[in-house]
This record gives structure tokens, sequence and C-alpha cells, in this order.
């Protein structure tokens, strides 16, 4: 009797460890999924045309500029309403 004893604490033992070690597995799985997610290379577009603020100096990409009276380019309405007031 005390053999069967031994044997099912012993087996609860494996049991109980064998199922500690999943859970320490699937959490290691889940950081590596985590930190692949963060390494993955972010999509860069295409380089930009920049252009200079005719009144402030500022670069700025050509898509984001205002255009202005004679083919100067603004970085704002405030920029080229001051250059088109003078």
């Amino acid at each position: 009797m005390k053999y069967l004893l031994v044997l099912a604490v012993l087996w609860v033992a494996i049991w109980l460890w064998r199922k500690n070690r999943r859970e320490e597995m699937r959490e290691a799985m889940r950081e590596r999924a985590a930190k692949a997610q963060q390494r993955a290379p972010t999509q860069v577009g295409a380089p930009q045309a920049m252009v200079r603020c005719a009144q402030c100096g500022l670069h700025l990409p050509a898509t984001d500029a205002i255009a202005g009276p004679g083919g100067a380019v603004y970085c704002s309405t405030a920029h080229r309403e001051a250059a088109t007031a003078k």
C-alpha cells in the first residue's frame, strides 16, 4: 500500500513539473513573438523632394509645401500671406 502512495505522490509531482514546464515554454514563445514583431522592419517610402520656405528657410517635403506667386513655396499660409503683403 505504501508503494502505491509513493507512486501516486511521484506521479503528481511529475505531472505538476511538466505542467509548469509547458507554461514556461508558452511564455517564452509569447516573448519571442512579441520581440519579433518589434524587430520587424518598417516600410520606408521612396525619398521625397524637399523645398525651402521662401519666408523662414524651413525645409519641408514638396507635397506639404504651399505654392505662392512667382513659383515660391511656403511652409504655411501665414508665411505666404506675409510674403505677398510686403
